[in-house]
């Protein structure tokens, strides 16, 4: 998984407001056959089966159940329309502004 520095800004400025829950949770789930929805919630820790990663600042906890599908998932942020989720492509493979989990 990735994440574009707005969306990370935007974490840090959640937690902050919310510094009880430290952790960010990120994950997704079938909504049927063809959507998928993905999940952000602030938590006070990582669940056990959570796969736990520092990056610039944060704390992510992604459930083992969603990491694999999290590999190609970049997250943005934008101030209209708030996060977003995208499946990467070669283009955005390059992109500098892309800060990596893992």
């Amino acid at each position: 998984m990735k994440f574009t520095r707005p969306a990370v800004e935007r974490l840090k400025k959640l937690i902050i407001e919310h510094p009880e829950d430290p952790i960010v949770r990120v994950q997704v789930k079938d909504m049927d056959d063809r959507r998928l929805a993905f999940s952000i919630t602030l938590e006070d820790r990582a669940q056990p089966e959570d796969q736990v990663q520092a990056i610039d600042g944060l704390t992510v906890a992604v459930p083992a159940a969603s990491a694999a599908r999290m590999d190609s998932v970049i997250m943005d942020y934008q101030d209209l329309g708030g996060f977003k989720f995208h499946h990467t492509d070669q283009q955005d493979e390059s992109r500098s502004d892309l800060i990596k989990l893992n």
